[in-house]
């Protein structure tokens, strides 16, 4: 709390803090996609990745912050001990066995260690307009815009000396080996020209990507659920495979243990990333009919068994009904949640009615205004039309899944409240607790 009171934290860091989770983290960044793809500009977005990470920490830096943020007198010496005072002996055949000091480098399996990771590189933080940029522990996607792919290439080049001239302040550098780029695109832009050309950063020439991974997300140029799926269903295959040699047919578990497997193994792989990402009609058939092979499995049944029969007596829903569930659950968290504390929340139409009024100072919703109907934001309130639904912003498609946990309330509810710093505005607790 003293961290985000003191400005330490910036909005869009998502990684190792309370309240917030991957799907967080791409929802803003497909929404501020989505968001820059509506005036038909060109969209960029390379993928960073700090050096190292939590190995670079150096303790005399981070008290400087410390002690510029704000944060009391008495705080900074105990947390300068605690990454200055170690010690490490390497233990191998033949080693000496002694101990040398450690001045650098926060000690990883403490929780306190990514905190302390987070406010050290806040500083490599700055606005990108038109863009974004997202922060996930050591991981840095930069979102920008402009009207050519040459003005990206220039722009991404400015970006990337401002982020090493930063991070060389800290003594850090970023992996550029580890870069990924990618160019957004439009369903009218696909048959346009793409941009080809390499990027040079550093010495090392970059081609953009088809495909790109982020937090588990696979993402294309025109965000195409299909390319994501597709890597579930492989791995929900594999692990099927190894799980099913558990109980042959007549033998090995019972049938509850075998529910059990599937619904703690089998169902997550497959259903991964199904919050963020709709599947097609097509890729829909695809995982129902790799699901049905799991209740067959659990209950010995037959063949010819019905497929109803099987999802009663095994307890197994249908695919469709598991996505649908799983992304209104997703919807409840993120409308639900303090927008000071959810970068994800802020994105939310200004009028949907929460009990925090707060919105983020740089969305990007105001180059959507004046265009057609098909690219203007949905309002939360409007009927969600039957088609074409993908062409409304992600989270303004989230407002509309909460609808069937929020029918007769007048205001939406507040989940983790205590979040909130008592210093920022908070709603009454008579009003939270009738709402």
């Amino acid at each position: 709390m003293a961290a985000r009171l003191k400005g330490l934290l910036h909005p869009n860091q998502y990684g190792s803090l309370p309240g917030l989770s991957t799907y967080n983290a791409c929802l803003t960044l497909t929404k501020d996609v989505k968001t820059l793809k509506r005036p038909r500009l060109k969209v960029f977005s390379p993928l960073l990745d700090r050096k190292a990470g939590f190995d670079n920490v150096d303790n005399n830096t981070l008290a400087h912050i410390l002690r510029e943020g704000g944060i009391p007198p008495y705080l900074v010496p105990g947390v300068w001990s605690f990454l200055g005072e170690r010690n490490c002996t390497l233990i191998f055949q033949g080693a000496p066995g002694t101990r040398a000091p450690m001045n650098v480098g926060a000690p990883q399996g403490s929780p306190i260690s990514p905190l302390l990771f987070l406010l050290y590189v806040a500083p490599l933080h700055f606005r990108i307009l038109p863009g974004l940029m997202i922060l996930y522990v050591d991981d840095f996607p930069l979102t920008v815009a402009s009207l050519s792919y040459s003005g990206n290439i220039c722009h991404l080049k400015m970006l990337f000396e401002g982020c090493e001239e930063k991070a060389s302040s800290l003594g850090d550098s970023f992996s550029v080996a580890k870069t990924q780029l990618i160019h957004w695109s439009t369903p009218s832009q696909m048959h346009s020209p793409k941009c080809v050309s390499p990027i040079q950063i550093k010495g090392e020439v970059f081609h953009p990507s088809n495909s790109i991974e982020w937090l588990g997300y696979w993402f294309t140029p025109g965000l195409d659920p299909a390319a994501h799926f597709s890597r579930p269903l492989a791995g929900a295959r594999r692990a099927f495979t190894l799980i099913r040699g558990l109980s042959p047919p007549g033998a090995g578990l019972g049938p509850y243990l075998c529910h059990r497997l599937a619904t703690s193994l089998v169902a997550p792989i497959l259903l991964y990333g199904a919050d963020l990402f709709t599947p097609s009609v097509g890729m829909t058939t695809h995982l129902d009919t790799f699901l049905r092979k799991v209740p067959r499995w659990t209950t010995n049944c037959f063949s010819a068994t019905p497929t109803g029969i099987l999802s009663v007596k095994s307890c197994h829903p249908p695919v469709s009904l598991l996505i649908t569930h799983q992304q209104r659950l997703a919807a409840l968290r993120v409308v639900c949640s303090p927008p000071s504390v959810n970068p994800a929340t802020v994105g939310i139409h200004p009028s949907f009615r929460s009990l925090s009024v707060y919105r983020t100072p740089d969305s990007s919703r105001a180059i959507t205004r004046g265009r057609s109907s098909v690219y203007l934001p949905l309002h939360w309130k409007t009927p969600r039309p039957v088609h074409p639904t993908r062409n409304y912003l992600p989270v303004d498609a989230v407002a509309h899944r909460r609808i069937p946990f929020t029918l007769g309330l007048s205001r939406i509810p507040m989940i983790n409240s205590h979040l909130i710093f008592p210093a920022l505005t908070l709603p009454p607790k008579s009003l939270m607790d009738n709402t």
